[in-house]
């Protein structure tokens, strides 16, 4: 007689709900691939001095705003990761959740709103810079929406990894009486440096495949990337074949960036949801606490 264990029924809504997405990503994917055979000639005239500059400036913009969400958010992590009982810390991790369910929409709206020629800032900014605020369009308007959205989210993985470091450690850390850069060195950097190529090239995916952002923030055809160049081809030109083509393109570079992760042995999935307190055996100094409430704020 044959015993099994039964299925779970998360697996089973989730492989059918990976199916349907599948489905109808395919679908789409292969409809734009049949109604662009039959007019091929758009798909060699994608290959332009348009397109070499348009992938420049995705690859260049997605580069920007990885550095500026990553290289920060290490020492946001690490600040939050070293004081993990202090009043408000649950209400900042739970703040650093809200760009992940904010519409790109609203968000960059809201920037508009702020940091528009007629933002709320923009008396502010004109008065520093000594002339009428020009907005905050172009790729400026662009790193900011990507670091707001990104920053958090790169915080948030960087602390589930810290969150990994076995209590000994800092309980032997602590009895050895260590300071913060022998720990940093020894015990927190390298659980920051395992976790990078992977926090690191989810942000530049995010950044690459940005459409919203760059639609309503990129103020012209100078700040075009490749998604806007995909829904131009098919909303203003309709050229499938064009399309095709730079879906293809955009797909390619997403997947030097995975192949690259996978080289260095990267897991790109984590976990957003996190404790409001860790146990924790080794106390910050007086210096260290103030430039950790610094980074914070």
């Amino acid at each position: 007689m044959h015993t099994g264990h039964p299925s779970d029924p998360r697996v089973t809504a989730g492989t059918i709900a990976l199916a349907a997405v599948a489905l109808l990503v395919g679908g789409a994917f292969a409809g734009l691939i049949v109604e662009g055979a039959r007019d091929p000639s758009g798909a060699a005239s994608a290959f332009d001095s348009y397109l070499f500059r348009v992938t420049r400036f995705t690859l260049w913009q997605a580069a920007l705003s990885t550095l500026l969400s990553v290289v920060p958010a290490l020492f946001v992590a690490r600040a939050l990761s070293r004081h993990p009982r202090f009043f408000g810390r649950g209400l900042i991790l739970q703040l650093f959740a809200v760009p992940l369910a904010l519409p790109a929409i609203v968000a960059a709206l809201g920037i508009l709103a702020l940091y528009g020629r007629a933002g709320y800032f923009a008396g502010a900014l004109s008065a520093i810079g000594g002339q009428g605020w020009p907005g905050i369009y172009g790729l400026s308007g662009i790193l900011v929406a990507h670091v707001f959205f990104n920053l958090p989210l790169a915080t948030r993985l960087f602390l589930e990894a810290l969150g990994t470091v076995p209590d000994d450690q800092w309980r032997l850390a602590s009895q050895l009486g260590m300071g913060a850069r022998p720990a940093f060195r020894l015990i927190e950097w390298p659980t920051l440096r395992a976790a990078l190529p992977g926090v690191a090239g989810l942000v530049f995916m995010l950044c690459i495949t940005s459409f919203t952002i760059v639609l309503t923030l990129g103020g012209g055809p100078r700040a075009t990337t490749l998604e806007v160049a995909i829904y131009q081809a098919l909303r203003f030109d309709f050229d499938p074949a064009r399309a095709v083509t730079l879906t293809v393109l955009q797909i390619a570079l997403t997947f030097v960036v995975v192949l690259a992760l996978m080289r260095l042995g990267a897991n790109t999935v984590g976990d957003a949801n996190l404790p409001v307190a860790s146990r924790r055996h080794f106390s910050a100094g007086a210096a260290e606490t103030v430039l950790n409430a610094a980074l914070i704020i």
